[in-house]
């Protein structure tokens, strides 16, 4: 039988959008947000930069009640208050079961909270060592597999940024494997390797809104392996 996930679906209630000219509401995705289904292991946003990826999936860590910059549900700090009120107007339509561990992890604030996990004496939860003494991928890699657990509900902001070619495949293993224990995964990424997860479901923003694709139909999917096919014929076009 096939689980319902903790998130099933994401819906804008529009009668609490105070004007839709006013971001984030002005974002066509957005704009165009009625109810957005979640796979219950893993679903993948992606878009251009500017498509609204990273600020939609912001807002669904929030209404989860997790913190904007990052972490556990035990995290409210905040360094900078630079997060959107789409989260307010956002209803998660969730799963009757309850996730064990819930984590925000995005690339762009991870400083912060490895700074936090220090300041709580809480290093030994995530390997042991500082996350300040490793490298980005090594550290962002170091929560994924020492914090992140069984059943448990996991929200990732282009994840990538912090990793390798070699630091993405291990994501997806660890992701599978977690997966494999009942977790679930929402994550915004321009990454192919990672939106080539078996069985993920793919929303791609776009001007008109939300499609459901496959990862062939990617741009980043195709463009990435028309590159590496034929790179002289991009270099070409590009350099003349």
């Amino acid at each position: 039988m096939t689980r319902p996930g903790f998130i099933r679906s994401v819906t804008l209630r529009r009668d609490r959008v105070p004007s839709f000219d006013a971001y984030p509401f002005s974002i066509p995705a957005v704009r165009h947000l009625e109810t957005l289904a979640l796979d219950p292991a893993v679903t993948f946003i992606v878009g251009e930069n500017g498509s609204g990826k990273s600020t939609l999936v912001e807002a669904i860590a929030l209404a989860a009640g997790l913190n904007a910059e990052g972490g556990t549900t035990g995290f409210n700090f905040a360094t900078r208050s630079s997060h959107s009120e789409l989260h307010d107007a956002l209803r998660l339509t969730r799963g009757a079961a309850r996730p064990q561990m819930a984590f925000f992890l995005r690339a762009e604030s991870f400083f912060n909270v490895a700074t936090q996990v220090d300041e709580l004496d809480v290093v030994r939860h995530y390997g042991g060592r500082s996350l300040h003494e490793q490298s980005h991928g090594e550290s962002f890699l170091a929560v994924v597999n020492n914090r992140f657990e069984a059943n448990g509900l996991y929200i990732l902001d282009e994840p990538e940024s912090a990793l390798s070619v070699p630091g993405c495949l291990a994501l997806l293993r660890r992701m599978h494997e977690l997966v494999e224990e009942g977790s679930q995964f929402i994550v915004a990424t321009h990454s192919p390797i990672l939106m080539g997860y078996p069985g993920a479901l793919i929303h791609a923003l776009s001007e008109d809104g939300f499609e459901r694709v496959t990862w062939e139909e990617t741009e980043h999917y195709s463009l990435t392996r028309s590159f590496l096919e034929s790179p002289e014929r991009f270099f070409r076009h590009l350099f003349d």
